[in-house]
């Protein structure tokens, strides 16, 4: 009798084993798909006014804290977007990139959107720096910016009022330590930068002004990319 219900404990144990096992390996397997379906999820709705207040609030600009985009960073990311602080839209037609902008750099914020670099700046008016995350996926995140971003493309972005248009002049890998890019410059110019595929270095893209327009003005086919849903998808 004692032989029989070990017997029986031992194949419980045994089965109980296999599926553990299985969850683990099923985590693994889908690990990517859950990751990438999570930051897809993220679709504000960002209002002139929504923007506006958002960009008053405090944010944090801390760099030197940003954690690479592993399953737990984009998990806490999604528990808590409520956190963050939508500023406006970047539109990149030519790569596919459609992305909130938002205050600051926190794992929060780059896990699901675009990241103002300073406090002071301002679209349109001097550098304007967004950081974003380059994922195996090709079209989350900034992830185009190193697939498909060349010079010459056109980026847009706007703050729900106006859109400013900028021409792609430079593509550029560049030492993890060159935080001179975020400076304030006296040409108004916006700089994007996003890990290289080894994490290493950095991709930056810069482009000039050359275009400024209420949002209502623009072309009838960028007013519609930006009521899009976000590219995340």
């Amino acid at each position: 009798m004692k032989h029989k219900e070990h017997s029986q404990f031992t194949r419980w144990l045994y089965r109980i084993g296999l599926v553990i096992l299985l969850l683990i390996s099923l985590g693994l397997i889908f690990n990517q798909q859950i990751k990438n379906y999570l930051v897809s999820s993220y679709q504000p709705k960002i209002t002139a006014k929504s923007a506006a207040d958002n960009d008053k609030k405090q944010a944090n600009f801390n760099f030197k804290n940003a954690k690479s985009l592993n399953f737990s960073t984009v998990a806490n990311a999604r528990m808590n977007s409520k956190k963050i602080l939508p500023v406006g839209q970047i539109l990149v037609p030519k790569s596919g990139i459609h992305l909130p902008i938002a205050k600051g750099v926190a794992n929060t914020t780059l896990a699901l959107a675009a990241g103002t670099m300073r406090s002071d700046q301002k679209m349109g008016h001097g550098n304007y720096p967004l950081a974003g995350h380059h994922m195996v996926r090709k079209d989350i995140l900034f992830s185009p910016l190193y697939f498909k971003t060349r010079v010459g493309d056109t980026i847009y972005t706007t703050d729900m009022k106006q859109v400013y248009t900028f021409k792609v002049y430079r593509r550029a890998f560049i030492a993890a330590t060159r935080v001179d890019v975020v400076n304030q410059t006296k040409a108004n110019i916006i700089t994007l930068v996003t890990c290289d595929a080894t994490g290493a270095r950095r991709l930056m893209i810069r482009g000039r002004l050359t275009h400024t327009a209420k949002l209502a003005d623009t072309p009838v086919k960028v007013q519609k990319g930006f009521e899009a849903r976000f590219n995340n998808k």
